[in-house]
């Protein structure tokens, strides 16, 4: 089961504002596009847990607001279904703000993390409080 990876529904669209779950001083970021994602013509990016968003800082501290940076994804609330067949929902939809290497820039993160995205972001894994 270890070699299996789990599909995940891209539940979040362009324009979604996220729950920031870290300590940067971020609260609350709108999701400007999805890396790495190859769609079809006309239709707008949308990223799941574990996904690289490019996102702007809505909510937050001065400094940060209005800001862009990369995030990473770490719960969603649409449920996903792992190959060992247990699903798995949050209560809200959340991410990590990352720099270019996929480090957070914050030093904690706040509530659970989805184990997709902790085993692609080892940073992120250490960094979490729980794994889920």
């Amino acid at each position: 089961m270890r070699g299996m990876k789990a599909k995940i529904p891209r539940s979040i669209n362009t324009a979604a504002r996220l729950e920031c779950a870290d300590n940067t001083g971020a609260r609350v970021v709108e999701v400007i596009s999805v890396l790495k994602y190859r769609g079809v013509k006309n239709r707008h990016p949308r990223g799941g847990v574990g996904d690289t968003l490019i996102v702007s800082v809505k909510k937050g501290s001065p400094e940060m607001r209005k800001q862009v940076f990369k995030a990473v994804v770490i719960r969603q609330k649409k449920e996903f279904r792992r190959p060992d067949g247990l699903r798995v929902s949050f209560e809200d939809n959340a991410c990590v703000i990352v720099d270019d290497e996929g480090v957070p820039k914050g030093t904690e993160v706040k509530g659970p993390v989805a184990r997709e995205a902790a085993e692609r972001y080892t940073k992120i894994a250490s960094a979490a409080s729980i794994i889920v």
